[in-house]
């Protein structure tokens, strides 16, 4: 599917068929795309959990107030940031690139994100946000619907993933077949309230 066909299809669907299952090579497909969504410094601080334990969709669904999408999707993905990715050999994002330049980003890489919590959890929601829009783009052009979450308890579905302490949970995806369309969009609206130029008109 074309790339601007698939922004125009995406939609956020809740009513998957639960007897559809997606293949392990349609998953490892759908993540090997997703792995290529940007982030800075290449730091690549996602991570995605795959739920697939029926009981612990079950505990998940609790933690959602019972949204049906959870258990009945084919693929239910938390999406969470490492905080401290940062830091954690931070030459294996440039092992490609020459020398020095690898050294230079190294380098820029600590000096920018050391000791900034907030920098450091907002750039894992930026980076867990293009992550999911790459995700939900793929699954359109694969032939799958999506919903995109963040009603849930996110300290409940913590537990339920083992959540380490120096990671914290973005959102969750919900990807399978649908088994209704999407209802006509809302209300969307116009270009000129949403779009400046140059920067917002004075007071």
């Amino acid at each position: 599917m074309d790339v601007l066909d698939a922004i125009r299809a995406r939609r956020s669907v809740r009513k998957f068929d639960p007897e559809h299952r997606m293949s392990a090579d349609e998953i490892e497909t759908l993540l090997s795309l997703t792995l290529l969504s940007p982030t800075a410094f290449n730091i690549q601080n996602w991570r995605f959990v795959a739920v697939e334990d029926p009981d612990k969709r079950a505990e998940i669904r609790k933690a959602a107030w019972g949204q049906a999408q959870v258990t009945e999707c084919s693929l239910l993905l938390v999406l969470c940031m490492d905080l401290k990715s940062w830091d954690k050999s931070p030459e294996r994002y440039w092992v490609n690139a020459p020398a020095h330049v690898s050294d230079s980003m190294v380098g820029n890489i600590r000096h920018f994100y050391r000791d900034d919590d907030l920098l450091q959890r907002d750039e894992g929601m930026r980076s867990c946000g293009m992550a999911a829009q790459t995700a939900m783009l793929a699954a359109v052009g694969m032939g799958y619907d999506s919903c995109p979450m963040d009603g849930f308890d996110f300290k409940r579905v913590g537990h339920l993933i083992n959540l380490p302490p120096d990671h914290r949970i973005c959102l969750m995806l919900c990807i399978g077949k649908p088994l209704a369309e999407a209802h006509p969009r809302a209300g969307q609206l116009d270009l000129s309230e949403v779009f400046v130029r140059d920067s917002f008109s004075e007071r």
